[in-house]
């Protein structure tokens, strides 16, 4: 079988590192944290926590990936950490839920910030951002399709352009936003408002979520040069930027709009550079989010179906869908069979039913990917481990048990969509029981 080829360098890895992660989570969901946590130092506190939680949690993959660099990332950690059955229904979550949510998430996004730019209110055209948002995942899917170069450079593209943003926007707020009113340094210490403990978990799975994308490079780890030592440079230094840009650009809002006026904020940044510009730092950041989006589309449509592809490769899929372009090297068929799921999910769901289902579907396997480090240990000691996890046994198990308690607060918080949610993940298992129990 035609193999794929190693093209994705270091600095390519750390861009679809950054590029996935930034999408449209930093720019719209600081209001609904500032409502849930209205003092502060807690506000910034909880974009800490989320920060440690995934940086304990790229450690880990860092050592799961170098260890183990094949296509198909976290769908490898969990068939050689765990068997087969749960890399299967993990394949299975991916592609009933969880890419496609996933896709049609960050498209709905860039449908709705497309039509901003142009003045063009969402609300007042119903259905207009969909079909945008779905002609954004057909455009992303044939780039990728062309070869995993071009979908890489327009992930790079707008990497530099989202990560400048954000950086031009902390720089413009601390050095332009004290002539507006209300901005002070004071903004950012504690106000002694009180803190619902409840709320302040609510508000960590919005924090989660705005990180999210911190392992999806190793989707594609088939295809980054010197896997070894590239897989965990990229993933650890790509999640040390995102954090330090992510809190620099909080503390950016915060000092420009006082809390109060935050919690109301949902376009926060157009909010803090209308302050500072006016309506041209408005139209400059509501295309700016638009490409920030497009980017994580694109490289997300990039590494995603490389889980479909490593299943079928495995004979825990249909065969068709491992086939490789013949010209142009790309996983196609899998490429195509998540934009088709995609635009079916954005065409039908709202972004909150979207969101909400990904983050309930995705993080049981992110602590069970994790939680293999240690089953690896014991099973496979002669394992080639060019890098090991910094802190082990303790840095997996802080992300590990976070990311239990996530799941264990969904159960609470909203039993009816989380009991629903995990009742399609596992309706995974009579499917792999019944066609794919005996291949090999």
């Amino acid at each position: 079988m035609t193999t794929l080829e190693r093209r994705l360098g270091l600095w390519s890895s750390i861009g679809l590192v950054i590029g996935i992660t930034i999408g449209g989570g930093i720019f719209r969901s600081p209001a609904g944290i500032a409502a849930r946590v209205p003092d502060p130092m807690f506000m910034l506190g909880v974009w800490v926590l989320g920060g440690l939680i995934v940086l304990c949690g790229a450690l880990a993959f860092a050592e799961l990936s170098a260890a183990m660099p094949e296509t198909g990332g976290m769908y490898v950690y969990l068939r050689e950490g765990w068997g087969r059955p749960y890399a299967f229904l993990y394949g299975w979550a991916q592609l009933v839920l969880i890419r496609a949510s996933a896709l049609g998430g960050i498209s709905s996004v860039f449908g709705e910030y497309f039509l901003r730019v142009f003045g063009i209110d969402p609300a007042t055209h119903p259905g207009w951002a969909d079909y945008i948002a779905a002609g954004a995942i057909i455009v992303a899917a044939l780039t990728n399709v062309v070869g995993v170069r071009l979908g890489a450079l327009f992930a790079g593209i707008s990497t530099m352009a989202k990560f400048g943003a954000l950086a031009l926007l902390v720089l413009a707020s601390f050095a332009l936003g004290g002539g507006t009113a209300g901005a002070s340094f004071a903004n950012m210490a504690s106000n002694g408002a009180p803190i619902d403990w409840g709320l302040f978990g609510l508000a960590l799975i919005s924090v989660l979520w705005a990180y999210d994308g911190f392992a999806d490079l190793t989707f594609a780890s088939g295809e980054v040069t010197d896997p070894q030592k590239n897989l965990p440079r990229a993933i650890v230094w790509g999640t040390l930027a995102i954090i330090t840009i992510y809190l620099l650009a909080n503390a950016a809002y915060l000092y420009v709009i006082p809390i109060d006026q935050l919690k109301s904020s949902t376009l926060v940044s157009a909010d803090t550079l209308s302050a500072i510009f006016g309506q041209a730092g408005v139209s400059f950041i509501s295309v700016i989010v638009m490409i920030s989006t497009f980017g994580s589309l694109m490289g997300s449509m990039l590494a995603s179906p490389r889980i479909f592809f490593a299943m079928a490769d495995d004979k825990l899929f249909f065969p068709a869908i491992a086939s490789v372009h013949p010209q142009f090297k790309t996983p196609y068929i899998a490429v195509l069979l998540a934009a088709g799921l995609g635009v079916a999910m954005v065409m039908t769901q709202t972004f909150e039913q979207l969101t909400d289902t990904f983050v309930l579907a995705m993080w049981p396997f992110y602590a069970l990917s994790v939680a293999a480090i240690y089953t690896l240990r014991r099973s496979h000691p002669d394992l080639p481990r060019p890098y090991r996890v910094v802190g082990y046994p303790w840095v997996p198990a802080i992300f590990v048990v976070a990311a239990t308690g996530l799941v264990i607060n969904a159960l609470v918080t909203d039993p009816k969509w989380t009991s629903i949610t995990f009742g399609v993940v596992l309706a995974g298992l009579p499917v792999y029981w019944a066609f794919f129990r005996d291949r090999r």
